[in-house]
């Protein structure tokens, strides 16, 4: 049988026993060749203009009752095309047109049961899940591994961020997505610990930028991992693995379970011979749908966040009215008040401070811990969050005191039963018109269009670290330079940082200085894309930081209509385009031992005003001045640990 559409082939080889079926982009270059082996196992490899971008892996489900990875025969298989057209003012982009060509190929096992590939290509993205049917009054199944892998040549290169153990690090806190990333390691690179590795995951193999992450992940499932490579005929092969026993302090399966009907979440994939395509995917949104409509519209923007530079002495009444006034001053919406507000100020204090925020036009964010008992960490309010009753509650008391958000704080780590408490949060803050960001916490998976109050997540190894650690401070650039590359390409992030204090100090002269310049710290407000912007900022900074810088964060929006990498590399140099408001805002920092000299090229960016363009550069002597652009590109020298600002 043989039927050929300008996106399809479906091939039968040697009586059935091989099958191999091609799915292509609709502009042609990507393509996904999908085959059965002659152990009935389900294979697929990529390509891209020819040239391999992801070589022979398998894919298929385990369960507990059925084996659906191998001894498998193809009984059905459907093409056709998709597409969807929405608007999200959370991401990097707000008008989205998604366009792909679909294959779905069903596949039975011996004992009758079936399983279906879903596989979408989009121009440079893959997305592909799979689903079962309701079989002998089964009402679901557990998944007690995925066969899901990612082979890629010898010669290929990994960008990786390990796993942390479960229940290590400070107070048993983690896994919280907050390790050091291995840069360029060669492909055989295993994690220190033999945990594997946390979503995205950036590869180079044959010349091609290949990102590996996945979408879609509600209660229904857990958060998944790439494990360490092995060595395989066809390179090195990273194998989908699920979260680990120990995590959630044992608490929870680590397989996942779903109902039948039902399905796994997303797994992508996302290929480009330059990093724009990795840096501009928007595939993470394209696949899912909201969750629930948002109950009302919410309000995005910058806010002030004591903690960061005062610490937890500064959770008092007195302070948080300080930063109050300092995000009054600023222009900003918000306040985030800390951990131990609930034994520091109470909640009659609370209600105080929230009427006294609101007479400064500043809406207050409070953090809470999400514990439960997996992990020791003290900090209160505790058991607020994790359990329905007393969260619904504590919700009810926000909405009547007109707090506009919370910061949930500790998770343990991705488990089916962890993803549901997510779920649950979001879902209670939405109905009493509450934003939701997450930290200590896992790498969001398409949660800003499934979610409409979700607001950000941390899972990175964030600003916090420049206080504790002066060796976090001197890698600031490199990882500033990573994280639009790998960790902010598929979820907002929520940073926290941009440090006007020269030292990472209260009183801006003691602990250890800041390596980076004021124009690389203000860069990192268009670089790190999330819609609520908490700013290291500090009451002083109104008089001890240059007037360029403060201006220019009074006014930098933290949502955007397009995103456009100019050029960059990871770890190294990036040099991003962001637009809000119809305005474009370009940075560019640079984290390499030598001065690096770009030459950007403006005028790929649709719409924008080359005459009336200005420059903030100049490092810890900022200056503005206009930009004189010529044939639309602009020559800039930034030297290590500095930046400029182009808008």
């Amino acid at each position: 049988m043989k039927r050929i559409l300008a996106f399809f082939a479906f091939i039968l080889v040697s009586a059935g026993l091989w099958a191999q079926q091609v799915v292509t982009s609709p502009d042609g270059r990507l393509k996904v060749t999908l085959s059965l082996s002659s152990a009935g196992e389900p294979m697929y490899a990529v390509s891209y203009d020819g040239v391999e971008a992801v070589a022979p892996s398998t894919l298929g489900l385990v369960g507990d009752f059925t084996d659906m990875s191998r001894g498998l025969s193809i009984i059905h298989t459907k093409a056709d095309k998709v597409s969807d057209k929405y608007t999200i003012r959370t991401t990097k982009k707000s008008n989205i047109e998604y366009a792909a060509n679909r294959v779905v190929t069903t596949y039975q096992n011996a004992q009758g049961y079936e399983m279906s590939i879903e596989m979408q290509v989009s121009d440079n993205n893959i997305a592909f899940r799979y689903s079962m049917p309701r079989k002998d009054n089964r009402g679901g199944i557990r998944v007690m591994k995925e066969a899901t892998a990612f082979t890629f040549a010898e010669t290929a290169s990994s960008f990786l961020c390990p796993q942390a153990p479960p229940m290590s690090g400070w107070e048993r806190t983690k896994p919280s997505y907050e390790e050091e990333y291995a840069l360029d390691a060669p492909i055989s690179h295993c994690s220190p610990q033999g945990t594997g590795f946390t979503f995205p995951c950036l590869f180079k193999s044959n010349d091609l930028w290949v990102l590996v992450g996945e979408t879609g992940v509600d209660g229904y499932y857990c958060g998944s991992r790439l494990l360490d490579p092995k060595a395989t005929a066809n390179g090195y092969c990273y194998e989908l693995g699920f979260p680990q026993p120990g995590e959630n302090n044992g608490v929870g399966n680590a397989e996942p379970t779903f109902m039948f009907p039902g399905h796994t979440p997303w797994r992508t994939i996302t290929v480009g011979k330059t990093l724009n395509p990795i840096v501009e995917t928007t595939i993470t949104w394209d696949v899912v749908k909201p969750r629930y409509e948002a109950s009302q519209d919410y309000d995005y923007g910058k806010g002030t966040w004591s903690w960061i530079l005062w610490q937890d002495g500064s959770i008092n009444y007195d302070d948080q009215v300080k930063f109050i006034d300092l995000a009054s001053a600023m222009g900003y919406k918000y306040t985030l008040v800390d951990n131990y507000w609930d034994t520091n100020i109470g909640k009659e204090g609370i209600e105080r401070l929230a009427r006294y925020a609101r007479s400064k036009n500043v809406d207050l964010f409070l953090w809470y811990n999400s514990n439960g008992a997996w992990s020791d960490a003290p900090q209160g309010p505790r058991g607020k969050m994790d359990n329905i009753i007393a969260r619904r509650d504590e919700m009810r008391w926000l909405k009547k005191i007109g707090v506009k958000g919370i910061k949930v704080d500790f998770f343990g780590g991705d488990k089916q039963q962890t993803i549901q408490q997510y779920e649950a949060i979001l879902a209670d803050a939405n109905e009493f018109g509450i934003m939701v960001i997450f930290h200590g916490c896992t790498m969001p998976r398409g949660w800003e269009r499934m979610y409409p109050n979700y607001v950000g997540s941390e899972a990175v190894l964030a600003s916090e670290n420049f206080f504790f650690n002066e060796r976090d401070c001197k890698l600031e650039a490199v990882r500033t330079c990573t994280h639009p590359f790998i960790r902010n390409t598929l979820g907002c992030m929520e940073f926290g940082g941009c440090f006007m204090n020269r030292n990472i100090s209260k009183d801006n002269k003691s602990r250890h200085p800041r390596y980076t310049t004021d124009v690389f710290e203000i860069a990192t407000e268009i670089l790190f894309q999330n819609p609520i912007q908490n700013v290291a900022l500090a009451p002083n900074n109104l008089e001890d930081a240059p007037e360029v810088c403060l201006n220019f964060l009074r006014h930098v929006p933290t949502t955007w209509e397009e995103t456009r990498l100019i050029e960059g590399y990871p770890g190294r140099y990036v040099a991003l385009a962001r637009k809000s408001g119809g305005r474009w805002y370009i940075a560019a920092v640079n984290a390499e031992e030598k001065a690096r000299t770009l030459t950007l090229d403006l005028s790929q960016l649709e719409g924008i005003d080359l005459t009336s363009l200005h420059i903030i550069k100049g490092g810890n002597t900022p200056v503005e001045e206009p930009l004189k652009v010529k044939k639309g590109t602009v020559k800039v020298v930034i030297n290590n640990n500095d930046g400029v600002v182009i808008y």
